[in-house]
């Protein structure tokens, strides 16, 4: 997704290319510096990525890496200041650190903050692409102050709420249509809906959570974002929470039972969800579900009699748990 995102929004010269031995990135060749990186809504975050031919860290203080990590931290900050940088590496506080902070600090003009300094200086082992070759070390200096999921809209934080760029996957994949009516189920602080209207124009935007406190944090967080979405306080899994209201898409993301919710209710929770979202859906709705209980979610499919078509589940990380997302269309 983010690949198609990258070729879509920034349109490189070539596309995007897997990073040796990684499988949670890709890298894309730019003819320059262009402020339309930050937009990316599926990715956690852009680098300036930099590949350094030397034995150890210390000697990234020479002149000419020196001067190209530098060259980097600049382009960085033509893109967005930030205020201070600090090292993620390995060994970050050594003596050898604190050395290159120094003198890379000389070099840009921008202070060493080891400690919460906002623009991030990855250093890590490179790739050995054949055995018994030196790696060499990548140097990774972040575009922006923050990563591009901190979105600036959450202006109300919201325990156990979804990544915004895994929302903004989940979008992709039910695709954008200017005339649906979109439905957030169990919306909690938003991030679903926001994300959803971010990409582009509804015909009819609603979102739908028990709790006040959570519609709360919906409606601040709308405000933030300059949108505006009809807010209803029911149980999403009540087929008549929305009285006679029908929806092109529909969006959920159920509670895991660690944060909100339980284990031993997770069962009934997804059975009633699939059933009430078919209540809700038009013909031919989509519905898009993030869950991480994947055992729960299938068996629930299978009990659906029929209501929903799934597509294969894309399986994502998310601090430390690997939940799913499944996107099902009315039958």
């Amino acid at each position: 997704m983010v690949h198609d995102e990258v070729l879509e929004v920034l349109r490189p010269p070539r596309p995007p290319q897997p990073v040796p031995g990684r499988e949670d990135a890709l890298t894309v060749d730019l003819p320059g510096w262009d402020r339309r990186v930050l937009t990316l809504r599926t990715a956690v975050a852009v680098f300036v990525s930099l590949h350094l031919d030397v034995p150890r860290p210390r000697s990234l203080v020479s002149g000419e890496h020196l001067g190209r990590i530098a060259a980097a931290v600049r382009a960085s900050l033509a893109v967005a200041p930030s205020r201070a940088f600090r090292f993620e590496a390995a060994g970050s506080r050594s003596p050898d650190f604190a050395r290159l902070g120094a003198e890379l600090a000389s070099a840009v003009g921008l202070p060493y903050a080891p400690d919460d300094g906002e623009l991030v200086v990855k250093v890590r082992r490179g790739f050995a692409e054949r055995p018994g070759t030196d790696p060499g070390w990548d140097v990774l200096v972040r575009l922006g102050p923050r990563p591009l999921s901190a979105r600036a809209w959450r202006t109300v934080d919201y325990p156990g709420a979804a990544n915004a760029t895994i929302a903004a996957a989940m979008v992709r994949l039910a695709e954008v249509r200017p005339r649906d009516r979109v439905v957030n189920l169990m919306c909690g602080s938003g991030t679903l809906l926001i994300e959803r209207l971010l990409a582009g124009p509804a015909a009819t935007a609603y979102g739908v959570d028990l709790a006040e406190h959570a519609l709360d944090a919906t409606r601040a967080n709308l405000a933030a974002a300059g949108l505006h979405a009809t807010l209803t306080r029911a149980d999403a899994t009540d087929p008549a929470a929305l009285a006679d209201e029908r929806f092109d898409l529909l969006l959920a993301d159920p509670p895991w039972g660690t944060l909100h919710g339980s284990h031993a209710d997770s069962p009934r929770l997804h059975a009633d969800l699939l059933s009430a979202a078919h209540h809700l859906a038009a013909p031919g709705a989509r519905l898009v579900v993030l869950t991480h209980a994947i055992t729960v979610m299938e068996r629930a499919l299978r009990d659906a009699d029929g209501q929903w078509r799934a597509d294969a589940p894309v399986r994502v990380y998310a601090k430390g748990h690997h939940p799913r997302i499944y996107l099902l269309r009315r039958s």
